[in-house]
């Protein structure tokens, strides 16, 4: 193949990245080659992920339970809110917590208080007793609160609420400890939902937000909300903590996890979808992810495991591979 060959087909490949138009061709490979390009794309991003523990871990004084503590809080949100839960669990540590967790009152006040949430809501009783409570409290641990406008809470679901979420938090919080030593021993999706199934505190069995009443209804963390914690917590914990301490059988743990956890459904998974790439888990659609976000979307065709291969098959001279204009 000639240079110019080799660049008009670079050119085809970028033309289609925007339409995920490799799906046609990771569709018709056969299953050792999909799985094998699925393990690669997984474990990378994998990594990608590790680079963000390494900084929290370095940032919580290389405290495990602490460096948990603040992925949680990163996860459970929604991805508008990610920054606005970061600041919160620096604001109210874990040591703090672990100081008060005899109390779920004590807890759900230092954690929603801090928020600055209630000041975006009218008062009732139960949310004064929050604002007394977390008075005392940010003057024992010197803790600055929040304001409500640092959260975004247009077009989120009432179950998705950052105030409904951080009462799950405290629940979960108030009712766990040694957290490390519990999710490492996680092996399947059941047991990362038995993990987080506090229940919010009754108060929010009838309200989504301050001084609203609703029908009663418990508030716990959600099956599709505890699978996704398990994928971009509980699996990850497991790797960076495998990897920290030259733990493979960890680290395998991790994978072994997500191939427990149902594939997630997003609009990355629906576009893949229309190539007929349906993946089975969690380690598939992670891969599928991965090769979406950090080469699709990015066009970098030429530096991603399928561009590669396919490129490489025309190096080779390999007759036509038609599979370039017959996505």
């Amino acid at each position: 193949m000639t240079d110019e060959e080799l660049r008009r087909a670079e050119h085809r490949l970028l033309a289609g990245a925007a339409t995920y138009a490799c799906g046609g061709y990771i569709a018709r490979l056969d299953a050792l080659h999909r799985n094998d390009l699925y393990t690669r794309l997984a474990y990378d991003r994998l990594e990608r992920k590790y680079d963000v523990v390494r900084e929290l871990f370095a940032e919580s004084d290389s405290n495990w339970n602490q460096t948990f503590y603040v992925l949680l809080f990163r996860t459970i949100g929604d991805v508008t809110n990610r920054d606005a839960f970061l600041t919160l669990a620096r604001r109210v540590s874990y040591r703090m917590v672990l100081r008060e967790r005899a109390s779920l009152h004590a807890v759900e006040a230092m954690l929603i208080g801090a928020s600055g949430l209630l000041d975006n809501y009218r008062d009732d009783a139960y949310t004064r007793s929050l604002k007394q409570d977390f008075d005392y409290f940010s003057r024992k641990y010197e803790i600055a609160p929040m304001t409500g406008a640092e959260w975004n809470l247009r077009d989120i679901r009432p179950a998705n609420h950052p105030l409904l979420r951080i009462a799950q938090l405290a629940a979960f919080l108030a009712s766990n400890d040694f957290l490390i030593d519990r999710l490492v021993e996680c092996r399947t999706a059941e047991e990362v939902r038995r993990l987080f199934s506090a229940e919010a505190s009754d108060y929010w069995y009838t309200h989504y937000i301050p001084a609203t009443p609703t029908r009663e209804l418990p508030k716990r963390i959600g099956r599709m909300k505890s699978d996704l914690l398990g994928i971009n917590l509980v699996s990850l914990i497991q790797y960076a903590y495998g990897a920290y301490n030259g733990n493979e059988r960890l680290r395998e743990r991790a994978f072994a996890l997500l191939e427990a956890i149902p594939a997630e459904e997003n609009r990355f998974m629906r576009r893949w979808r229309l190539y007929d790439l349906r993946p089975a888990n969690a380690f598939q659609s992670q891969a599928l992810l991965q090769l979406a976000t950090e080469y699709c979307d990015r066009r970098r065709c030429a530096e991603c495991p399928v561009g590669r291969r396919r490129l490489a098959a025309l190096r080779q001279s390999v007759p036509a591979d038609e599979s370039l204009s017959r996505h």
